[in-house]
């Protein structure tokens, strides 16, 4: 019921209390509208920042796919030039490989040209004349040298026999007439003579000095003494006249190869010691053996290559195979050729291949050789 002064009993409170809500309601409503004012801009913001990343992303990978294109341009490029760069050494490769082989064939070959044989064969030794002695090097030393050529090898295949004449007019006859008949089994044969073409001959003149006054000395014992030492106790031994020795002016020694070079003071010492080969070598403690070898120098002068045909020597070529031995056509063409009806003369060597291939030597003779 409202009271005298017209009012409702506790509606002023209510309105007080509801305008007291209603502002805290604003005020609520105020602060949610600046938290989502504030949350708007947060999120511009981080739109904001995400665009500005994924365009910095983007870039970035535009940047890996440029550099990926030039890492495989360049990688191509670098494959090419290290294609053709090792084309090129296999070229070159190839080429000096050629090129040594071809080295090589040559040295071969010229290796068989000028190849010398070591071994000199036995020959008989006569004093020729007497020196007038000029210096001491002379007197010190055996002197002496020796004349030598290497055989000309010639190689005969089937079919062919070589023939020599005493004359060389008969042989130089029958090679200008070129083709001859020749009976062989009662049949006429042709044969063709030509001119024997040797290889390269060489002659040479090896000079041999030996001395009279050094030694060498080898398998010297490997002694736990000071180098000085043993060089006297050499001296000590080989200037005993028992064996031959004599007085020793200088020892020149090497313990690596176990070695030594003696030297006599006298000339003739060096020959009476080296006819021992072997020598005792007396130490304090016990007895060894030496071998004793001469000091021989050698070298070579007037080495003379030269090529040439033999002028009393034909090859003769086109011999047809018969049932006959080797020995019987032999006969039969050496007779042929040594008739003068035939242009031929005495026959001085003859040798006639059936089968295979052979190959005769050519003595060197300067005087026979054109």
């Amino acid at each position: 019921m409202p009271n005298a002064e017209g009012e409702v009993p506790g509606t002023q409170e209510d309105e007080t209390g509801n305008v007291t809500e209603l502002e805290q309601w604003k005020k609520e409503l105020a602060k949610a509208e600046k938290e989502k004012a504030d949350l708007l801009l947060s999120k511009l913001a981080a739109d904001e920042d995400r665009r500005k990343w994924e365009e910095e992303l983007k870039n970035l990978r535009g940047i890996e796919d440029t550099l990926a294109k030039e890492r495989k341009l360049a990688q191509e490029n670098y494959q090419r030039n290290l294609n053709r760069q090792n084309d090129e050494l296999r070229r070159e490769i190839q080429f000096l490989k050629n090129k040594l082989a071809a080295k090589k064939a040559k040295c071969k070959e010229l290796a068989q040209i000028y190849k010398l044989k070591r071994s000199i064969s036995e020959t008989n030794v006569t004093f020729t004349h007497l020196e007038k002695v000029e210096n001491e090097e002379t007197y010190n030393n055996i002197c002496c040298f020796f004349d030598g050529s290497a055989n000309i090898p010639f190689r005969l295949s089937r079919g062919e026999a070589l023939i020599t004449f005493e004359e060389e007019s008969v042989a130089q006859e029958l090679l200008q007439k070129s083709q001859h008949t020749v009976k062989l089994e009662n049949a006429d044969t042709v044969v063709r003579a030509r001119p024997v073409e040797l290889e390269m001959g060489i002659t040479f003149q090896l000079h041999v000095k030996i001395s009279q006054r050094k030694i060498n000395v080898s398998n010297i014992p490997n002694l736990r003494i000071p180098d000085e030492w043993v060089r006297d106790k050499l001296e000590l031994n080989f200037s005993k006249t028992k064996r031959g020795g004599g007085e020793v002016q200088d020892v020149t020694y090497d313990r690596r190869s176990q070695m030594a070079l003696i030297t006599f003071a006298q000339p003739g010492v060096a020959n009476n010691i080296v006819k021992w080969a072997e020598y005792p070598f007396h130490t304090s403690e016990q007895t060894y053996i030496v071998t004793i070898s001469p000091v021989v120098e050698k070298y070579l002068e007037r080495f003379e290559m030269f090529s040439g045909i033999p002028k009393r020597t034909l090859l003769l070529t086109d011999i047809e195979d018969m049932a006959e031995d080797e020995e019987n056509i032999q006969d039969m063409i050496a007779i042929h050729f040594q008739k003068p009806s035939n242009g031929g003369g005495e026959v001085e060597y003859i040798r006639y291949i059936s089968e295979g291939t052979k190959v005769a030597y050519f003595e060197t003779d300067m005087e026979n050789v054109i």
